[in-house]
């Protein structure tokens, strides 16, 4: 698996759960602000579970950073 296959992935899977999480926290703000901390972990523990399950390599674990979306 690729990083871009994998942030494709990521994206379809849980996006819609983040935006969700960040407009609740939101309390009217507007624009809604990005909940960076909880967008970085979402993306860690999604590589993890793809490492743990053998989709993509020790290697790429280690070496993948945060998307941008994630900043």
């Amino acid at each position: 698996m690729t990083k871009k296959e994998a942030e494709h992935e990521f994206k379809a899977r849980h996006r819609r759960v983040i935006n969700l999480h960040e407009l609740n926290q939101a309390d009217g703000r507007w624009p809604v602000p990005k909940d960076k901390p909880m967008r970085s972990e979402a993306w860690n523990d999604f590589t993890d579970a793809l490492c743990k399950e053998g989709r993509i390599t020790m290697k790429q674990y280690e070496t993948w950073t945060h998307p941008s979306w994630c900043n």
